[in-house]
This record gives structure tokens, sequence and C-alpha cells, in this order.
């Protein structure tokens, strides 16, 4: 498989800076040399936009903080993302934060919509991303991001790339939630997402959630988008995020979910975000993070 690796070095939809650095360090952990074992033929996309420091940006609209130039960069990955996946190659960003789904999201629904398919996407967050301008507590857009790909919040953002909804938000199933905020919960309610906290985690097994998930897709859908926040995982296996809480996913339940939603032959495109340098150990986020990717991409152990 042809596999691109798109940079996005974003961090102005977060409130925590230092994901700019999070491709660099996935690229350091070995990313390239770790696909190419597997048989792949890999492809960098280093500069794929040009964007000035932050202090050289105005925050703007304090309910959506640096609108204009995330939604510049996003639109810039919109087009790359649409382009690799319309060839039949398989674009897998690294972040940055989580503002960059605006970008994947509208990219790969494009390429759903010419090809007449059903887009569902995986969402691993620790967050739901489900806020509007009218529920954010912070004004960050990495918090709103999902909600305006499903059609909710801003013009600016819902209508990026393309004019409406990216995807359908009963398609979307989330895993590893275990912090909401009280508007986004209900606008995620309202909305249909389907949701595998931590507490259902705990309550069902691990491997019976994977099912689940694995089950709603494949009954569902024709193509599988995966987002994946490193910030999903424990402090204890991830220490470099920006949003560290406690409580989180194992390496080995990441792993293990990377495969099994591998094994549906349904995943077209993926991203890895929310790795930061500045706060990690060892590189030990960004290698895993490698390890993540390889089996999204078909790596197994026998």
């Amino acid at each position: 498989m042809n596999v691109h690796l798109l940079e996005m070095p974003l961090d102005f939809g977060a409130s925590r800076h230092g994901s700019d650095m999070g491709p660099s360090a996935i690229r350091l952990a070995g990313i390239r040399e770790k696909l190419e074992s597997l048989g792949h033929k890999t492809f960098e996309h280093s500069s794929i936009f040009q964007l000035l420091p932050q202090e050289y940006e105005t925050i703007g609209n304090p309910k959506a903080k640096y609108l204009t130039p995330i939604t510049h960069a996003c639109t810039k990955l919109a087009q790359n993302v649409e382009e690799i996946a319309s060839n039949g190659d398989f674009p897998l960003v690294l972040g940055g934060d989580h503002s960059i789904a605006l970008g994947t999201i509208a990219g790969i629904s494009a390429v759903a919509k010419k090809q007449n398919k059903r887009l569902g996407i995986l969402y691993v967050d620790a967050h739901g991303d489900f806020n509007t301008t009218e529920t954010t507590p912070t004004g960050n857009i990495h918090g709103e991001c999902l909600a305006a790909s499903c059609g909710y919040g801003l013009p600016e953002l819902t209508n990026l790339y393309y004019e409406g909804t990216k995807v359908d938000a009963k398609d979307i199933c989330f895993l590893g939630t275990r912090d909401l905020d009280k508007g986004e919960r209900e606008l995620m309610k309202k909305a249909g997402v389907t949701v595998f906290s931590m507490t259902d985690v705990e309550r069902y097994g691990f491997s019976s959630i994977v099912q689940k998930i694995v089950q709603f897709f494949t009954e569902r859908v024709d193509m599988i988008h995966v987002s994946f926040d490193m910030d999903v995982l424990d402090p204890m296996f991830a220490p470099g995020t920006g949003i560290q809480l406690p409580a989180g996913l194992s390496n080995r339940e990441a792993l293990f979910l990377m495969e099994e939603i591998a094994n549906t032959n349904l995943v077209q495109s993926a991203e890895i975000v929310e790795v930061n340098p500045v706060l990690d150990i060892r590189n030990q986020t960004a290698i895993l993070a490698v390890s993540l990717a390889s089996r999204l991409l078909g790596e197994k152990i026998y």
C-alpha cells in the first residue's frame, strides 16, 4: 500500500502548546522505517501549508480562537487528503492538535461522497470535541472540531472545504471518553453519536467493547476514518500529551484496538494527534504512536 505521511504541526487549536512538534517526534521515532518494514511504500509531506508563528496571529473570536489560520491550514489538509485517498492511497495525518480533524474528515468525506460510500468515524479520545461557540468553556477549536464536522457550530467550520455536513453523527463511535463538558454531552446525545466511555470499558470489558465497535461499523458503513488522540491513553503510557487524564486506556488495549479495527478492511484514512514532546519522557509517546499506526496498517505479532 502507498501510505502518505502528512505532517500537520498545528497547535493553534489548544491552550497548551508543544503539539506542533509532534509530527517531528513521530518521524524521529521511526514511523517511515516501520511502515516500510511492513511492505508499504511511504511518501512524506512535511510542508503542506505555511503557518506564521502564533505570536504573529490574532486570537480573533474568543469562542473560536485562531479561527482564520486554523481554517486556512485545514482547508489545505482537506485538499491533500482528498487527492491521496481518491488515488486509492492511504493518508496518515500526524498532528498537531485535534483541530486538524476538521481538514482530515472534510477531505475523506469528500472522497466518500464522490464514491457514494457511507463514512464512519472511530474517534478514540478522552474528550468529545463536540462543543460549539455556544457551549465551549475555553474557545479552543480542538474542542469544537467534531461537532463542526457533523454540522454544528460556526459556518466557517461547518462549511470548511465544501458546504454542508461532512459525516452523519450517527456514524460516529467514540471510545475511551472520560471528560465531557455539560453542553457538549447534551449535544452529543441530541446528535445521536455512539459512546463507549471508560466506565463502559470497566463495566463490560475491553474485548467486548471492541467487538461492539467492529460490529457497529461493519453493519453500517463502507469506509472508516480513525481519529486517535493520544490523551485517550493513561499518562502512565503516554505522558507526552497536552491534556493528561488518569484512568485511560493502556498501551496494550490501544494496540489491540488498532489490530481489530484493521481487520475490518474498512479503514481508509487515519490521524494521530496531540503528541507533545515538551511533556514526553524519552519520546515514549511518539514511539507508542508509531506502534499504533503500525498495527492499524497491518502489523501482527504472530
